[in-house]
C-alpha cells in the first residue's frame, strides 16, 4: 500500500451573496482536520455492564489546524480582522482531489510570522460553528 501524497488546501471565502460565491484568500501547506462527535450516554438499570448510546444526538465539531500563506496582503488582513472579530464567517476548504468543506467557522487561534527576506507564514486553527457540509468530489 502506498502512502498518500500531501497537498495544498485552498481556503475560500464567502462573499456573504445569493448566489454564493467564494474567492480563494490563501493556501495551507500543513493541515489537519479534526471531526468530533460527541455522543450522548444513555444507559440505565436495564443496560446491564454496557454502556448505551443514544442514536442521532450529541454535539459534532469540525477544527480544521493549518499553517500556510497568504494571496496577498488584503487576504491577510481580512483574516486577522476576523480573528479580532466575534462573528462566525463562511469558508470553504478546497482539497486538490476535488472535495471541498463549507461551513460557518470562528478562528478561535491566528498567528502569523515571517522572515525579512521571505514569505510571510500564517498558523490558525477554525472552529466550525454550525452545520458543516462536505461535497465529494464528482
Amino acid at each position: 500500500m502506498s502512502a498518500k501524497k500531501g497537498e495544498l488546501v485552498l481556503i475560500k471565502i464567502s462573499n456573504g451573496g445569493s448566489p454564493e460565491t467564494f474567492q480563494t484568500i490563501g493556501g495551507i501547506r500543513t493541515s489537519v482536520m479534526r471531526i468530533n462527535s460527541q455522543m450522548l450516554e444513555s444507559s440505565n438499570i436495564e443496560s446491564g455492564a454496557w454502556q448505551q448510546l443514544l442514536q442521532a444526538s450529541g454535539l459534532k465539531e469540525l477544527t480544521i489546524k493549518g499553517s500556510g500563506i497568504f494571496m496577498d496582503s488584503a487576504s491577510e488582513s481580512l483574516m486577522r480582522s476576523h480573528a479580532f472579530g466575534t462573528q462566525a464567517n463562511r469558508y470553504r476548504f478546497f482539497y486538490a482531489n476535488g472535495d471541498y468543506v463549507t461551513a460557518s467557522f470562528h478562528i478561535t487561534e491566528y498567528e502569523c510570522s515571517g522572515e525579512h527576506d521571505d514569505v510571510e507564514i500564517y498558523k490558525m486553527t477554525l472552529t466550525s460553528a454550525g452545520a458543516v457540509e462536505y461535497t465529494a468530489a464528482g
